[in-house]
């Protein structure tokens, strides 16, 4: 995977680099896995914007992943295809089982057309790139990816592009995990978990160089809130420039520098060993 960057020939290409999707091999999606994809604006099931500087965008139609691959136990799997997904960082495979089933996975690095991939729920499998086990069978010390929290909840953990969980130790029903963002945590271990590492990991890499482009991913600009009215945004009014001696925060009071967010009452919290890398988390338990 490489990044390409343009000549300065306007203001928007002089800070701008596009990805050149080495890894795509298939231009078209599979229609029979196309689904429509209606876009909220931000907005809740009240009609409220919950989500503020969002909005228009270029349509997209939604590429219905198998994040679970539980039905097709011991099925063998072709990889037809390497397709890029315009609703995610990563790419995405094709792939089509023995019995003429076709499904996408998130494409993992070094996966290419013709490799085989196959989903079990015993130690019958080879611990390879792109194949799907339990964790009580993968081994120490693997990079792995689409990590369940829960048993046949389908993968939630590691989904982006670049990203993988090491696996470090299995103890009693539980596996250790080190995410990437440093975060050290227990998930039990029948949870069902890919080898290896997300592709398209030069995704983070990329620059945008300008807004029209922002634009199109439906992100819309963003005002100040010190540039707002004092009925419009707490840091709102005054005489220029003038916050009122209030730390930053949301438009709704949410502060917005310093301090966590994360619900404390949540059942995951007592699995977590460690927390992420911060100034405020980086030593707790």
């Amino acid at each position: 995977m490489g990044i390409r960057v343009y000549k300065p020939t306007s203001a928007g290409r002089r800070n701008a680099s596009v990805l050149t999707h080495e890894e795509v091999t298939k231009k078209t999606p599979e229609k029979s896995l196309l689904a429509p994809l209606n876009r909220k604006g931000g907005r809740n099931s009240q009609g409220k914007i919950t989500v503020r500087g969002r909005g228009g965008g270029v349509k997209r139609l939604y590429r219905m992943i198998d994040f679970k691959r539980r039905d097709r136990d011991g099925i063998e799997g072709t990889v037809i295809g390497i397709e890029y997904d315009p609703n995610r960082t990563c790419h995405i495979a094709l792939i089509e089982y023995a019995d003429g089933v076709k499904r996408y996975i998130l494409a993992p690095k070094g996966l290419t057309d013709g490799d085989k991939v196959i989903s079990s729920s015993d130690a019958a499998v080879e611990p390879s790139v792109g194949n799907t086990m339990p964790l009580r069978f993968i081994p120490t010390g693997m990079d792995v990816h689409a990590v369940e929290l829960q048993p046949g909840g389908g993968a939630k953990l590691c989904r982006s592009a670049g990203m993988y969980a090491r696996l470090t130790n299995k103890e009693g029903k539980h596996a250790t995990l080190v995410m990437p963002s440093g975060e050290t945590r227990r998930v039990l271990i029948d949870c069902r978990a890919t080898m290896g590492t997300v592709g398209n990991s030069d995704h983070q890499n990329r620059r945008i160089g300008k807004a029209g482009l922002n634009r199109k991913l439906g992100r819309r600009p963003k005002t100040r809130g010190v540039a707002m009215s004092h009925h419009a945004h707490p840091l709102g009014g005054g005489e220029g420039r003038s916050k009122s001696g209030r730390p930053p925060a949301s438009k709704s009071g949410t502060l917005a520098k310093g301090g966590g967010t994360r619900n404390r009452n949540k059942p995951s919290s007592d699995l977590i060993i460690r927390r992420r890398k911060s100034k405020r988390y980086g030593q707790l338990k």
